[in-house]
């Protein structure tokens, strides 16, 4: 069912950021529900700086931006890591996908792990198993997707159900207004 002022066929690129490996999954909204449409990884060599690595990703994220024409990119935003170092890696690579993106005139939208784990199972601290299963099954995928793409999937439909959520309470604040 197509709601005012919600846009059908709407294309979203998940992306999962890591300096060694960052999982993007594309998944797009039909009149009939979700559809999967492509998932992967670029995966970079710990041997390179890190200046490398992230022109890799860069490269990478263009490429599929290039491919698949997505409307809009959804991010996982940072979480703290198990060390500094760690976090600021991630961040590196945040932004990398970030810049990839806005350089494409693509709109970023940006959720927590809580949001994310929420908006598919219902639960802020879901296993990263009920995750993958939840993706698995709402995208009807033959099998669990590899670990960072799923998670990429999984920020590619949290985006398009929180979304698809505010355009119709903005659509139904408006027929009321009226």
């Amino acid at each position: 069912m197509a709601y005012a002022g919600f846009k059908i066929n709407m294309r979203v690129l998940g992306i999962d950021p890591g300096s060694r490996i960052t999982g993007y999954g594309i998944v797009e909204n039909t009149s009939s529900g979700l559809l999967h449409i492509e998932n992967g990884n670029i995966e970079t060599s710990r041997k390179l700086p890190l200046a490398m690595r992230l022109n890799e990703i860069f490269i990478g994220i263009n490429r599929v931006i290039e491919r698949f024409k997505p409307d809009e990119l959804a991010i996982e935003d940072v979480f703290v890591a198990k060390n500094v170092r760690s976090s600021l890696l991630l961040g590196h690579a945040r932004g990398t996908a970030m810049v990839a993106a806005s350089s494409s005139n693509i709109e970023v939208a940006e959720y927590t792990p809580s949001e994310i784990k929420q908006a598919l199972v219902g639960n802020g601290s879901a296993t990263k198993e009920q995750i993958q299963l939840m993706v698995k099954i709402m995208l009807g995928l033959p099998e669990v997707a590899c670990e960072d793409a799923s998670d990429a999937l999984a920020v590619a439909i949290c985006h398009l159900n929180c979304k698809s959520l505010n355009d119709r309470i903005k659509a139904a604040s408006r027929e009321h207004s009226t």
